[in-house]
């Protein structure tokens, strides 16, 4: 599983022209799954960005999650973000998570941080999106649940 996840002031997705999603202050995260992703990768991965404290303090330091600062998190599938582009000039789709269960692991991500109360909004799995975001300072991160779960 990897995420990018992108500190924003504010971030809409459309599909066909219609906002389908959009946020204020928060996290917009991009997510793709792959082969032999799970629950405990889901899991691991919720409990990181929560905790993550990159959110500015009274001293201007990063030390606050987004529930700390009752941020947004808008979801939105991307299953590039799995392909494997060592070899080559074309990327390699072979080890993204079939459709069917990258949706399912989609679905219970998000739910994850509905259950926390945390205020989510989404994209439209597997549609053609249009992301549109500012991200704040800007902060980005590039998470990846393979690496973290070997490494503990």
């Amino acid at each position: 599983m990897r995420v990018t996840l992108q500190r924003v002031s504010g971030a809409e997705v459309r599909v066909g022209g219609e906002v389908v999603g959009s946020i204020g202050p928060g996290y917009l995260l991009l997510v793709g799954f792959r082969t032999g992703d799970g629950l405990p990768q889901i899991e691991w991965m919720s409990n990181k960005i929560l905790g993550l404290r990159v959110f500015l303090d009274d001293d201007g330091k990063m030390n606050r999650s987004v529930e700390e600062v009752g941020g947004d998190i808008l979801v939105v599938s991307q299953f590039t973000l799995c392909a494997e582009t060592k070899k080559g000039r074309r990327p390699s789709f072979v080890k993204t998570a079939k459709p069917e269960l990258g949706e399912k692991f989609y679905n219970s991500f998000i739910q994850g941080f509905k259950e926390r109360g945390v205020s989510v909004a989404t994209g439209i799995f597997g549609a053609m999106m249009h992301v549109q975001l500012v991200n704040d300072g800007p902060v980005t991160f590039v998470l990846d649940s393979k690496i973290s779960l070997m490494s503990g």
